[in-house]
């Protein structure tokens, strides 16, 4: 146990460093980084574990911040652990600098998620738990047998995805989760009191947490609650710390400037900044400084440490020689790479909709990728994610070794947590739900792709063929939406989102093996509640691989191109018939894939969609979804409004969707 006067050192130090970073780039938010720093401090120099010398080490504590405005606290604490310089703190928010204002996933400097949107990083956190008790029940506790830290802040406790993410914790008994609620009663423009009311000690209580309230500035405290939480059984651990925002500061005038708003997101500024410094024991002409028996600190632990992992790496050397098979899973796990699956094993039925096609391949996915957990918001039975949790059973409190992920009605926080699975590591997750509610996951879709998680979104009801349902649930706008992210770039210039559309069972099959070979960005598949005709015989759907084919035509000196994806591709072919009947040659392409196709070579392009081609396409979406590739000669007959009520196949004969509507629009296009 460290000296409590070293220990409040420390936390002064860590102060001291985030002040200072936030007031250089004159920009950021100090407050609550100087409220929370007795935390951080405690638990990076006294519990975490983890390998000084393999920061990617399976076994290791993983912490994880959700109030992602507080990085120069995490910033200035990893600087004590050696993973950040001075100079580099010195360069916070500043281009280039690997110090952003809100933290970016990295590994290698102990920065386990992108802080987004509040709400998210301790549901990330939640998800990593959850990963970690699907590995042990498959491995064993000898390498299995971490702790999730999260730290989640009064806005994060007030967004909603909160209440999920509690609720869930809760009822799988995540004891392995520990979170610190830093909880100051500021935020950015008010005091909390004015927008919560509600004991949260008793809401987390009430959701199965075991929940401990502590001054959240005393290390005595935070240590003993630590360490309370580390030896809970059966509950997840929430400690509450009553904390102090701006915790040492002094305003221009000398006065107290701590529980004061204007400390929340902005520099201290003048001397308000320079008494703050000298009151927390720094120079203010040279704050970016570590103290000697801080530094010595940070020292002991790393050495400490050196000795835990040792004994760590010893019994898992005993265990792999004991357990090579489970031993060569654990290095195939969490390598990242695509698992090895064969595709033959999927038997398809001619003509079914393609999320029964999807159920087909997630039965194959079930037994030949132990690691896979896949999830629905209660709609297994709809979205057809009940393919794979028929060959397996749902994730428990007292049992893990199911691979299904019952989220109930949650899709934000069903999908964040998907993503803590995978920044966890060893796990590949999937979750499914209708497109419409795709909305609902938005935050969470940018996240990953921002992270380059390669999750895959299973979104089924792709259409206005929801029918009776009616337009709440008849997505129009959505696919043109996520397309949008289709066209975004990630840090390695890929695209942040591959999404795929496909065109009938066996097309699916194949964007499903995509989806899996896919393990640098999140992959959508945006799948059909109706049933879809097969396309035309002889189409080699291996060519789905390029993201837009010939799946008819291609020998004929066609008249123009039809274009489409999903279920409008049949509708082309029927209307080709008939197009044919009157002499008019057609090329028929399906595009599933609008990023994958465009990043094919020009020649490939040009030979599918020749410039300057009469082109006619077909989407049950905004028109703009195929526009761009349809190209300037083109015509597009998307939904100009949004759905109605109606059986599905009422709905395709009053909106449009018919091979006679077809026919008259490709005649009236070719006679302008």
């Amino acid at each position: 146990m460290n000296d409590k006067k070293l220990m409040n050192k420390a936390a002064d130090n860590i102060r001291i460093l985030a002040a200072s970073m936030v007031e250089k780039a004159k920009s950021g938010h100090p407050g609550g980084a100087m409220g929370g720093a007795d935390f951080i401090n405690v638990l990076f120099s006294e519990f975490l574990v983890y390998d000084p010398e393999n920061p990617s080490w399976e076994g290791r504590d993983r912490f994880f911040l959700d109030p992602g405005h507080m990085s120069p606290m995490l910033y200035s604490a990893l600087a004590l652990q050696g993973k950040f310089t001075l100079d580099e703190l010195k360069e916070f928010r500043q281009w280039g600098s690997p110090t952003p204002g809100h933290p970016e996933r990295d590994i290698d400097r102990g920065i386990e998620n992108t802080s987004g949107p509040l709400g998210q990083g301790h549901t990330f956190a939640a998800g990593a738990a959850v990963a970690e008790k699907f590995l042990q029940a498959r491995l064993g506790k000898e390498v299995m047998s971490h702790k999730i830290y999260a730290y989640i802040s009064d806005g994060g406790v007030e967004e909603e995805i909160s209440q999920a993410t509690g609720r869930i914790a809760g009822i799988l008994g995540l004891d392995n989760l520990i979170m610190f609620y830093d909880s100051n009663d500021i935020q950015l423009s008010t005091e909390c009191s004015v927008v919560m009311k509600e004991d949260t000690e008793a809401k987390y209580k009430a959701w199965g947490w075991n929940v401990i309230t502590i001054d959240g500035n005393d290390p005595d405290q935070i240590r003993e609650a630590l360490t309370a939480a580390q030896e809970e059984n059966g509950h997840p651990t929430l400690i509450i710390g009553k904390t102090v925002m701006g915790k040492g500061s002094l305003k221009a005038d000398g006065t107290s400037y701590e529980h004061n708003i204007a400390t929340h997101g902005a520099p201290l500024g003048g001397d308000a900044y320079v008494n703050t410094i000298n009151n927390l024991g720094g120079n203010p002409d040279d704050p970016f400084v570590i103290f000697p028996e801080v530094a010595k600190l940070y020292v002991d632990r790393r050495e400490e440490l050196k000795q835990i992992v040792a004994g760590r790496h010893a019994k898992e050397a005993e265990w792999a020689k004991a357990n090579p098979e489970k031993a060569a899973l654990l290095k195939e796990w969490f390598s990242g790479n695509a698992p090895k699956v064969d595709w033959s094993a999927v038997v398809q039925k001619e003509g079914s909709a393609t999320r029964a096609a999807s159920a087909a391949c997630l039965g194959v996915l079930a037994e030949q990728v132990p690691n896979m957990i896949c999830a629905s918001a209660d709609l297994s039975n709809s979205d057809k994610t009940d393919g794979f949790l028929k060959k397996t059973h749902a994730l428990q409190a007292d049992d893990f070794s199911g691979a299904f992920f019952q989220a109930g009605v949650s899709e934000l926080t069903m999908a964040c947590m998907c993503i803590g699975m995978y920044l966890h590591g060893g796990v590949i997750p999937a979750c499914g739900t209708f497109f419409v509610f795709s909305d609902y996951m938005k935050p969470a879709v940018r996240m990953a792709a921002l992270m380059e998680v390669p999750i895959k979104f299973i979104w089924t009801h792709d259409a206005f063929r929801v029918g009776e349902d009616g337009p709440t649930h008849e997505p129009v706008e959505q696919e043109a939406q996520i397309r949008l992210m289709e066209k975004l770039k990630n840090h390695h210039g890929k695209d942040s989102v591959r999404v795929f559309r496909p065109a009938d069972a066996d097309e699916t099959t194949v964007c499903w093996a995509m989806a899996m070979e896919n393990t640098e960005t999140p992959t959508a598949l945006i799948l059909s509640r109706q049933n879809i005709a097969k396309l035309p015989t002889g189409n080699d759907y291996e060519n789905a691989r390029k993201g837009a084919y010939i799946v008819a035509g291609s020998d004929e000196d066609y008249d123009l191109i039809l274009l489409a994806n999903g279920s409008e591709v049949s509708t082309l072919v029927a209307g080709a018939e008939l197009l044919r009947k009157d002499g008019i040659k057609v090329r028929i392409v399906s595009a599933p894939s609008e990023g994958l196709f465009r990043s094919q070579s020009k020649e490939y392009q040009e030979s599918v969609l020749p410039k300057g081609a009469k082109v006619f396409g077909m989407t049950a979406g905004l028109a703009v979804t195929l526009e761009g590739l349809a190209g300037a000669n083109s015509r597009v007959y998307g939904m100009p409004s949004f759905g109605f009520s109606a059986p599905y196949k009422v709905l395709d004969e009053k909106l449009g969707y018919t091979a006679e509507n077809v026919y008259n629009q490709v005649k009236a296009f070719l006679a302008e």
